[in-house]
């Protein structure tokens, strides 16, 4: 995996949204933040994340949906449980992944981070394809930005605790991390 001079993931089917905006001049992406999704909570391939990202999921599908009217949000990547990667919004853009948050006393972390959804839940196991997937978005997203660190990965409930608990306790922060390590050794 590469990532272009559009700041997008070559390997990641595109699909624009409109939560975003510029990022501010001083701003960079130093930040990674892991989330979790799935619409219903635990159901996965139903497009639905797909379609709140992208601003067109119709609210009045599904009884749960309707706390999410006129909610504005997107990351700039998304997982699905088979490892297939979704990119929307480009990298030197700021996604509204984050809301309202603080990464080692600084706050707002839309402006300086990259946010990765993986499709799952927070009381559910992830699969190895998701896994496999994100190690190599990380190698790509290092060698890219070369502000980013492993100890600026972090879940969405270090940013925003007592808000947030995604990517939950089932995620394996260590392994992911060591397959990340190893093939960025082996490229370099």
């Amino acid at each position: 995996m590469r990532i272009d001079a559009n700041h997008r993931l070559t390997e990641a089917t595109w699909r624009p949204s409109p939560h975003c905006d510029e990022r501010p001049s001083w701003a960079c992406p130093e930040l990674l933040v892991l989330h979790c999704v799935s619409l219903p909570e635990g159901q996965y391939g139903t497009g639905y994340p797909q379609a709140l990202f992208t601003g067109t999921l119709d609210c009045s599908l599904q009884p749960e949906f309707a706390d999410l009217t006129d909610v504005e949000v997107a990351p700039h990547l998304m997982i699905d449980r088979n490892g297939v990667v979704e990119q929307f919004v480009a990298f030197d853009q700021r996604a509204w992944h984050a809301g309202v948050s603080c990464w080692r006393g600084r706050p707002g972390c839309n402006n300086y981070s990259i946010g990765v959804e993986l499709e799952g839940a927070v009381a559910e196991l992830y699969t190895l394809a998701q896994y496999d997937a994100l190690a190599d978005v990380l190698v790509a997203l290092f060698a890219r930005y070369p502000q980013l660190s492993i100890d600026a990965i972090v879940g969405h409930n270090e940013i925003a605790p007592g808000r947030k608990q995604d990517p939950g306790a089932f995620f394996d922060w260590r392994g992911v991390l060591m397959e990340m390590q190893q093939r960025t050794a082996a490229l370099g």
